[in-house]
């Protein structure tokens, strides 16, 4: 099936994901562009960051989300196994706290934070964050989809922090 107009893909480069091509299959992934997310909970360590952009609404009734930890993350095993743990969506202003997350667990004593009555700890920035108990966990290769039941919702205003092809980006209005 071919296809001409203004929408066809110019350049466009046909092959089947394989380990042995697996940056190609992950670049080729990385042109959608999804927002930002850090997930948190507590640990017997202390709190700890996770920065994820594998996450989506599940279902209104009852109120579940998802993403999506590797399982070769250092970080997979007191995140699948918590009682609860925070997603939150990042702003444009939260670029900082994304990075931080992207490359270390641990807080760090500037970032702003308190903690909810079970102890999970709740980022002081952010678009919209979801408390969650641990609802699933299903195997997906070489992550896993944990879906979590939304328990508390904060809401508040700003422009979200985008990520596509290895980069931070921002959203226009047109």
């Amino acid at each position: 099936m071919s296809f001409e107009g203004p929408n066809t893909m110019t350049k466009q480069v046909t092959f089947q994901p394989t380990p042995d091509n697996a940056r190609a299959f992950r670049n080729a992934l990385s042109s959608f562009a999804t927002g930002v997310t850090v997930v948190t909970c507590q640990t017997e360590e202390g709190p700890m960051g996770f920065t994820a952009n594998s996450f989506a609404s599940v279902s209104l009734d009852p109120p579940l989300v998802l993403w999506c930890p590797a399982k070769s993350s250092a970080r997979f095993k007191p995140f699948t196994e918590c009682r609860s743990y925070a997603i939150h969506i990042l702003g444009q202003q939260d670029k900082s706290l994304g990075n931080q997350f992207a490359k270390e667990p641990h807080f760090t004593p500037d970032i702003a934070w308190s903690e909810a009555a079970d102890g999970t700890p709740l980022l002081q920035a952010g678009l919209a964050r979801f408390h969650c108990t641990p609802h699933a966990i299903h195997d997906a290769g070489d992550h896993v989809i944990a879906v979590g039941l939304v328990t508390e919702v904060a809401v508040a205003e700003g422009d979200p922090l985008l990520f596509a092809s290895g980069s931070y980006g921002s959203f226009t209005q047109s």
